[in-house]
């Protein structure tokens, strides 16, 4: 084993958990402002956090397992099938937008919220109906308030965080 991995095996771990305990909690808070679908996305502040604290690899490894896990776990296929859709697009469109210079946490964020809305829409639309374009739009509206939400949560523990962090390699 190499120097430090213990220490990373250890924060993937607590960081896995963390991401599952969210989902878990958002799973018992009604949230859906009378629109099916839309969530707070609880669990995408630890995702945020890892592509700024960690890199992008970590970060893609973290969402996919806990995306397997809570649908595992809380749900059925067809529910892994959306989350892996929508939380593959999210990571694919914050890991670019962060690449972009000029664009804040809470920017990052609210782009991977709306992405990860655009990744469902395309799952529902071959699964159900081509209709399902029109729900796009209110998703995008939910995807940006709570990709907000989340991005000024995470910009404020990130910045807690980020001290501690420096001494995982």
């Amino acid at each position: 084993m190499q120097k430090g991995s213990t220490k990373k095996v250890a924060t993937y771990g607590m960081l896995i958990a963390l991401a599952f305990i969210f989902s878990y909690i958002e799973s018992l808070i009604p949230f859906n402002l009378g629109v099916p679908g839309i969530k707070l996305g609880l669990a995408n502040i630890v995702i945020l956090i890892a592509l700024y604290l960690l890199g992008p690899k970590a970060a893609f490894f973290l969402s996919i397992v806990r995306v397997l896990l809570t649908a595992m776990t809380f749900g059925n296929m067809m529910m892994l099938w959306f989350s892996i859709a929508g939380a593959s697009m999210a990571f694919l469109t914050m890991f670019l937008m962060k690449k972009i210079k000029g664009f804040s946490m809470v920017g990052v964020s609210i782009a991977g919220g709306v992405a990860h809305n655009v990744g469902q829409i395309i799952v529902a639309m071959i699964v159900m109906s081509e209709v399902m374009i029109n729900y796009l739009f209110v998703l995008i509206i939910g995807g940006t308030i709570t990709g907000m939400a989340i991005g000024i949560v995470g910009a404020v523990v990130y910045q807690k965080l980020k001290p501690i962090f420096k001494t995982i390699d």
